[in-house]
């Protein structure tokens, strides 16, 4: 199975959609309610080329088996060396190496952009988003305690740390 990363463009937006939706009422991966419309997703994805953002996806077989991002940690002058990135990948995607290549891209593109460190962002329940990320050397730096409410349940958020340079 070939995986390409490349530059995500407009037409993907429908296929980002449907995996943000699928999060979004079935996981704690994103603290958010409500299914996300597709002028909802166009905006942000619009949003991400004016601040210059990356978005990116990988794609198998003609598909988008998933995506990922970053962003300024905090819209502060002081964090503009800080990022805050973000991976999904497609529930029939996952074990394939796709976040894998996802995070290294997003690492280098990172690195490339001069930024000094990247920082994940992971629900305290989600042992395998926690040991993924430690795996490509992000430290954790402490855990928001009962931070977020989803699925009538409190939901800690642990934060972990990557320097890139």
């Amino acid at each position: 199975m070939k995986i390409i990363i490349r530059k995500a463009e407009e037409r993907d937006v429908t296929e980002i959609l449907d995996i943000v939706n699928y999060e979004i009422l079935n996981s704690t991966v994103l603290y958010d309610y409500k299914k996300r419309t597709y002028q909802q997703q166009l905006v942000w994805f619009e949003k991400k080329q004016i601040d210059k953002m990356p978005i990116i996806v990988a794609e198998i077989e003609n598909r988008v088996a998933g995506f990922g991002t970053y962003g300024i940690f905090r819209p502060w002058a002081a964090y503009q060396f800080s990022v805050e990135h973000s991976i999904y990948v497609h529930r029939d995607m996952r074990a394939n190496g796709v976040g894998k290549k996802l995070l290294s891209k997003l690492i280098e593109l990172a690195k490339d952009n001069g930024f000094h460190t990247m920082i994940a962002g992971v629900d305290g329940s989600n042992e395998k988003s926690f040991e993924f990320h430690k795996n490509f050397g992000f430290e954790e730096i402490g855990t928001f305690k009962e931070i977020g409410f989803k699925f009538d349940k409190w939901l800690d958020l642990r934060f972990l740390q990557l320097f890139l340079k």
